[in-house]
Parts: C-alpha cells; sequence; structure tokens
C-alpha cells in the first residue's frame, strides 16, 4: 500500500491526513501550539513548535497508526499564510515569526502606498495590507534593525517546515502572492517594489509551483521523524490555494466559502482580472491558475470568542441548536465580526465589532443567532463584489466550522440565495495538500482525475425563497453598520491604546 501524507499547518495545530490511492484517508495525527499575542493587533509563534508539533503527529502516525515508512511516498503541504519567518545566514530563526492575522504593520502598509502608489496594485493586484508578509518585513526594518540586518531569507510557516525537512529553501508561488513582493504577471520576485523599498531581493529564496518536487526527506529529519529518506517532498500551497483544491475549486464554475478561524470566499479567475485590491488575487496550488477571494478576518473566530466569553460550559453543537430556536434576524439583533479588524470589502484594521439593536427580549439564542448570520453576511459582502463585477457560480461549497451544521448550511443557502453544499470527506487544506502530493508523484493524469477520487459532496441545500426575502431586509441593514460605526471604533480603540 502507498500512502501521501498531506501536512495541514494551521494557526492553533498541525494536522497531518495519511491518504491512499483510492483519496481514502486512513490516518490522522494532529499537535496542537501555542498562540502568542503579547499586545493588541500583535499575533505570534515560535516555528518551532510548527517543526516539532508536525514530527509528533508523524512519529504517532508511524507508531500508533502503525504506517509503514516506506510505504509513504510523497509529503505536501497546506500552510497559513502571510506569516514571516525570517533567518539568518545559518538558517537560524531571528525572531517569533508574525503571523496573517497581525495588524502592528499599519504605518508601514501606508509607506508604502505613498511610495508606490498605484504601481503597487498593478504589479501585484493586491493592497499592501497590514497582514500581509511585506508591511512585516518593513516594520521588523524600521523597530528591529538589528535583526533586520541579519536576515539572509524570508520564509512563509509551511517553507520553514518543508526546509527542515529537506534542507532546501524555496516557496511556492501561491504563497508567494501573498507577500504581496510577487509580480504577478511575469511570475518573479518584483525587483521594482523591492528597490523602491530598500529590501534586497536575495531575502527572497527560489519560486517553485506547489506540485514541484523539492527534496528527499533528509537523513537527520528521517532519525528524528522515523520516514524514510526515499519519502518524495513536493512544494505545496498556501492554505486557501489547497483548500480550494481538496474542495474540488479547480474551475469557475463554484465558489468555496471556508469558515474556520477567519473566513474565506474564494473562486478561481482568469490571470486578466483585476479587483483593484478590494478582492486578493492570488497564484492558485494547480500550476497556471488562480484565484481570487474576500477575507473576513474573525470567522469562526468571532463564534469560538462568544463561546468562551458567554458560554464555555456549551458544546458548538448546543450553541447552534439554541439559535434555530430563534427567529430569522434574531428579534431585531445583528452582529457586525469585525472584533480584530477586518479585511474585506473593508480593509480596516482599527474596526471592531458590534451587537446593533440590542433589547430586552432577547435570549442567549438571538445572540448566538446573530453571530452565526453576522459572520454570513460578512460572506456575502463579498459574494456581491463577484455579482456586482459579473461574476457567475453555480454553487457554493463550504468547508469548515459553517459547514458541520445542517442548520448553518441552510442559513448560507437562505443568505447567499444560493445552492450551498459540503464535503462528505471535509478535510479542507489537509486533503488539498495531500492531493498535491499525488499529482506531484504522477498518480493522477490530471486535475479532474485527481478531484474525483479525492472530493465527495454532500446534501445540496436550496435557498428558501420566503427566508431569502426576510434575509435580504436584515442584511440591507447590516451592511450599513460599518460606516456608521467605523468613526466610534477608531476613537474606542485610540483611547484603549492610550490607555495600556
Amino acid at each position: 500500500m502507498s500512502y501521501v501524507l498531506g501536512i495541514d499547518l494551521g494557526t492553533s495545530a498541525v494536522k497531518v491526513s495519511a491518504v491512499n490511492q483510492e483519496g481514502v484517508i486512513v490516518a490522522q495525527q494532529s499537535f496542537d501550539y501555542p498562540l502568542n499575542q503579547p499586545h493588541p493587533g500583535y499575533s505570534e509563534q515560535n516555528p518551532e513548535d510548527w517543526v516539532s508539533g508536525t514530527t509528533v503527529a508523524i512519529v504517532n502516525l508511524i507508531l500508533k497508526d502503525h504506517l509503514k515508512p516506506e510505504d509513504i511516498e510523497g509529503i505536501s503541504y497546506s500552510g497559513q499564510m502571510h506569516g514571516l519567518v525570517l533567518l539568518d545566514e545559518n538558517h537560524q530563526i531571528l525572531r517569533p515569526a508574525i503571523l496573517w492575522n497581525d495588524t502592528r504593520a499599519a504605518k508601514q502598509r501606508h509607506e508604502i502606498t505613498d511610495v508606490l502608489g498605484d504601481r503597487f496594485e498593478t504589479i501585484t493586484k493586491n493592497q499592501p495590507l497590514e497582514g500581509f508578509t511585506l508591511p512585516k518585513l518593513l516594520w521588523v526594518k524600521e523597530n528591529e534593525p538589528e535583526i533586520y540586518k541579519q536576515i539572509a531569507t524570508v520564509l512563509l510557516p509551511k517553507d520553514y517546515v518543508r526546509f527542515r525537512m529537506t534542507g532546501k529553501l524555496a516557496i511556492d508561488y501561491s504563497d508567494a502572492t501573498g507577500t504581496v513582493m510577487l509580480d504577478v504577471n511575469e511570475g518573479t520576485w518584483s525587483k521594482e517594489i523591492l528597490d523602491a523599498l530598500n529590501i534586497d531581493i536575495d531575502l527572497c529564496p527560489p519560486l517553485i509551483n506547489s506540485t514541484d518536487f523539492v527534496g528527499n526527506i533528509t537523513s537527520s529529519y528521517a532519525s528524528f521523524s522515523g520516514l524514510s529518506t526515499s519519502t518524495k517532498v513536493f512544494g505545496g500551497a498556501a492554505d486557501n490555494a489547497a483548500g480550494a483544491i481538496g474542495a474540488g475549486i479547480v474551475d469557475d464554475k463554484q465558489v468555496m466559502v471556508s469558515i474556520g478561524t477567519s473566513g474565506v470566499v474564494l473562486k478561481t479567475e482568469p490571470k486578466t482580472s483585476n479587483y483593484r485590491g478590494v478582492l486578493q488575487f492570488e497564484d492558485h496550488g494547480i500550476t497556471d491558475q488562480y484565484y481570487s477571494m474576500g477575507v473576513t478576518l474573525a470567522a469562526g473566530y468571532s463564534l469560538g470568542w462568544f463561546k468562551r466569553t458567554f458560554l464555555p460550559d456549551h458544546s458548538f453543537d448546543e450553541l447552534t441548536s439554541l439559535a434555530a430556536e430563534r427567529p430569522i434576524g434574531a428579534n431585531g439583533l445583528i452582529f457586525t465580526p469585525y472584533i480584530v479588524g477586518e479585511r474585506a470589502p473593508y480593509a480596516d484594521a482599527d474596526i471592531r465589532g458590534s451587537f446593533i439593536g440590542v433589547d430586552g427580549v432577547q435570549t442567549q439564542g438571538d445572540f448566538i443567532r446573530s453571530v452565526l448570520e453576522g459572520i454570513t453576511y460578512s460572506f456575502k459582502d463579498i459574494l456581491q463584489i463577484y455579482q456586482n463585477n459579473h461574476r457567475t457560480f453555480s454553487q457554493v461549497v463550504s468547508i469548515g466550522g459553517g459547514a458541520k451544521s445542517s442548520f448553518w448550511l441552510q442559513l448560507q443557502a437562505d443568505i447567499f440565495n444560493a445552492p450551498v453544499t459540503s464535503l462528505v470527506n471535509e478535510q479542507g487544506p489537509g486533503l488539498g495538500a495531500a492531493m498535491i502530493a499525488a499529482m506531484g508523484l504522477g498518480w493522477y493524469p490530471d486535475w479532474k482525475t485527481c478531484v474525483a477520487k479525492f472530493v465527495q459532496y454532500g446534501k445540496i441545500y436550496q435557498p428558501q425563497p420566503e427566508h431569502v426575502a426576510q434575509y435580504e431586509q436584515f442584511y440591507a441593514v447590516y451592511h450599513q453598520v460599518y460606516e456608521a460605526t467605523a468613526s466610534l471604533s477608531h476613537q474606542l480603540l485610540q483611547l484603549r491604546r492610550q490607555n495600556s
């Protein structure tokens, strides 16, 4: 029996999935690691925690699930995007990694815009948002100059783990796009951008495709993990690209909605598409394909925050059951999920969330329902951008936390006014990573064949017209809340900073 391993390097944990040639996940292991948030807007991790967690998961697959190392033919990765990992000339870590949800680099974002103006968007097809890699690198340059002077290589999270397993430095195109240091049109690191910001282009490692063979497992990592040095390692992809592959999003007929810590709406696109930075534009994990996506920074995080803060003893199933008992619109209560800032369609690191319409008659269930509806409205904001740009799709594929509840799936269908389906074997980015390894090994002749083996769709939830009409009315109110509260949010956050 032959297997591939899909390593899904998330924000809170790593999950490693072993998949056979029939697309069946035969075993999985995961390992949690901490997130450090020392100041408001900061989010960091120790890259060694990723390596240790991945290794523990692999060791457990071998020891507990009895996978034979020689049967593991290939490995690939899905990784949290935009994180900044800095190595010195000896490939040693210089500081904790600054993660995708870190928003400290607001000043540097504006500096990039001041220097490059519209030219930046032309080159990258993106805005230099705080969460992206380039503004973080400038933050280190300006605030930690002694560390900056020692930088020899810039990597993203999964690329550091792959380096530790193979000894080879590289970044795949799907993750490179998210650094906003890539010239998307030319497929190269942008010397124009880097020169304008006085950054040495040699800090950027070689570019590879997601299915490119990088190298074999090194003898040192083999002794550490139990893997065989015959196992081949392939580039991997950014988590959203890998998640799209794992959901079968390989053409433009479907849209993916992913509800994890953050939330993503993703659609494949021709290279000529340009949303002027309102939506991100990225290289896909499939060579010479592209996708656009809009991100809600605190999707599942909003529900997790509510549970942790107000109902810690309830399960998520109990929360959705309470919500399902309440009427559409949560008795006039609307929640905006901006609790760590927002990315799309409002690129605003300082906006904060709101409950609007709090009333003495509302119950716990109303508050829970308003959170679920608010998260879903934030996705509708992004889908509206596609519709306004005449981008059509026939179905929404929902993955992540929102796909685990039939109530939430129906709620999505009603708010989106589109058919919504989930996956029978919903594994998201980890499955996509395994599929990348399978394609790298040549197990399948094309992506269509690979998807047919790996991806199984579940029930289709159709929008209910009477519910659609009600949600349209509440969404029209939701859509006004950002403009109505932005100034107040900014003032409150400034006061918080002054008094912290």
